[in-house]
C-alpha cells in the first residue's frame, strides 16, 4: 500500500506524532467533500439526511472499535479537545452541582492537554494531584489508592504512552478508581487501533480518540461520555446544542466519515497489522543493538504497544543523530518553549536526567513502514552514530 505525498527518499518513523492517511480513508471521505455536501444537522431534505446518515455509520464504526454503544459518542476536532471536555466538563459540572470533591488525580507522564486541564482547574478551585511513575513509565497501584484516600472526584490515565508506548494496566487500576467513586478518565489516542480496546469492560466513564493517530484525517476526534450510570459534563462551547448539547457546531462531515472509516479499517485489520508490526521493531531494534551495543530502552518492553522503540544512545545527543540522517523521521520526544529546548517530561518522570533524556530518540513503526525502510534506517543510525561520536552532549 502506498503513501500518499510521500517525499521521495524519506523514511517515516514519528507514526505517534502522526499517522499518514490511509488511501482507502480518503477514498470514503472524498465525495463528502464536493458533491454530498449537505449539513447534516438539516435533514428537512435529502441531502441533510444523507450527510446525518453518513455521521451516524461512522458513529457505529468507532463505536465497534471501542466496545461503546454509539450514543456514548460525541465527535469533536480532535483528543485535545476531548480531553479538556472529559477533565474541564466534569469538574464544572460537579462544581455546579454541589459537589464537595476538589480532587484531580492524573499522571506524570500524561500528555500536555491532560497536565494542563488538571492544572488550569486550580484557579477554580479544584486540587490538581500529578502521581509519579516507575522507571519502567507504569504507574504503581498503591501510589493511586493513596491518592484515592482523600474523596476525589476525577482520575485520568491514558491507556498508552505517546512517547514510550507503554501500555499502562488499566485493568487493573479501574478498580480502585471504582471503590473510590471516583470517575475514570483515559487517553485512548495513542492505543485505538493498536491494542484491543472495550471501554465497558475497561468501566471507563469518559475517553477520548483521535483520528489521526490512527490513519484517519487530522481536525476530528471523539470523547466516549458512559451513560449508565450517566456522567455529567458542562460543555466548553455555547451553541446550537448539537452532539446532545455537549459539542456545539456544524460536524466536519468528511473528516468524521474518515474517522468512521479508519476505526473499521483498525477493527479488521488491527491482529494481522499488530503482528507484523511487532517482527519489524523486533528486527528494527536487534539491527540497532548491533551498531550500538550501548544502546539502552526507555521504558517496560512486555507492556508496551508493538510499533514504539524510545532508545537512548548514552554519551550522544539525540539532535545530534537526527541531524546527521535528515531524511529519517523520528523525534526526540522533547518540547521547545520560548526558544528553549527542554527535556522530555515523560523520560524525566521516568528518573532520567536530562543528558539522558537528551541522548534518547523516539522511533515509531507504521501500518505503511516497509522491512526495507528498516534496513536503510539502520544504515542512517549507523552513519550518525559515528558523524555525532565526537560530540559531547
Amino acid at each position: 500500500m502506498s503513501r500518499q505525498g510521500q517525499t521521495d527518499g524519506m523514511i517515516y518513523l514519528d507514526n505517534q506524532a502522526t499517522t499518514a492517511c490511509d488511501p482507502r480513508v480518503v477514498a470514503a471521505m472524498r465525495p463528502w467533500f464536493s458533491t454530498l455536501f449537505g449539513n447534516p444537522h438539516g435533514t428537512e431534505h435529502r441531502m441533510g439526511q444523507d450527510a446525518a446518515d453518513a455521521v451516524e455509520a461512522a458513529r457505529g464504526e468507532l463505536a465497534l472499535l471501542l466496545g461503546a454503544d454509539p450514543r456514548t459518542l460525541v465527535f469533536t476536532s480532535g483528543a485535545t479537545e476531548s480531553n479538556n471536555l472529559a477533565i474541564k466538563g466534569a469538574a464544572r459540572h460537579a462544581l455546579a452541582a454541589g459537589d464537595p470533591r476538589r480532587r484531580l488525580v492524573t499522571v506524570a507522564t500524561e500528555h500536555p492537554c491532560v497536565l494542563e486541564s488538571v492544572r488550569d482547574l486550580r484557579a477554580e478551585g479544584f486540587e490538581p494531584v500529578i502521581l509519579p511513575v516507575r522507571a519502567d513509565g507504569l504507574l504503581d497501584p498503591e501510589r493511586l489508592r493513596e491518592a484515592l484516600a482523600v474523596p476525589t472526584l476525577l482520575v485520568s490515565i491514558m491507556a498508552v504512552n505517546n512517547e514510550t508506548g507503554v501500555i499502562q494496566d488499566l485493568a487493573a487500576l479501574a478498580p480502585l478508581v471504582r471503590q473510590a467513586g471516583a470517575l475514570l478518565h483515559s487517553d485512548l489516542a495513542q492505543a485505538s487501533g493498536k491494542i484491543a480496546l472495550d471501554v465497558a469492560a475497561l468501566d471507563l466513564d469518559l475517553a477520548s480518540v483521535s483520528a489521526h493517530k490512527m490513519y484517519g484525517p487530522k481536525g476530528v476526534g471523539a470523547l466516549y461520555v458512559r451513560r449508565r450510570p450517566r456522567v455529567r459534563l458542562a460543555p466548553l462551547f455555547s451553541g446550537g446544542g448539537q452532539e446532545r448539547g455537549l459539542r456545539s457546531g456544524t460536524l466536519p462531515v468528511p473528516l468524521v466519515v474518515g474517522l468512521g472509516e479508519a476505526a473499521r479499517l483498525a477493527q479488521a485489520e488491527r491482529e494481522t497489522e499488530t503482528a507484523r508490526i511487532a517482527a519489524l521493531r523486533d528486527t528494527l531494534l536487534a539491527g540497532l543493538q548491533v551498531i550500538f551495543p550501548g544502546l539502552a530502552l526507555n521504558g517496560s518492553l512486555e507492556a508496551r504497544i508493538a510499533g514504539n522503540l524510545n532508545l537512548r544512545f548514552p554519551g550522544l545527543a539525540a539532535r545530534d543523530l537526527m541531524a546527521a540522517a535528515p531524511e529519517l523521521c523520528v523525534s526526540t520526544g522533547s518540547a521547545c518553549a520560548a526558544a528553549e529546548l527542554a527535556p522530555s517530561h515523560v523520560l524525566t518522570a521516568m528518573g532520567l536526567d536530562a543528558a539522558q533524556a537528551a541522548s534518547s530518540l523516539r522511533l515509531a513503526i507504521g501500518r505503511f513502514t516497509s522491512a526495507g525502510e528498516l534496513d536503510r534506517a539502520v544504515a542512517m543510525l549507523g552513519h550518525a552514530v559515528q558523524a555525532a561520536a565526537s560530540r559531547v552532549i
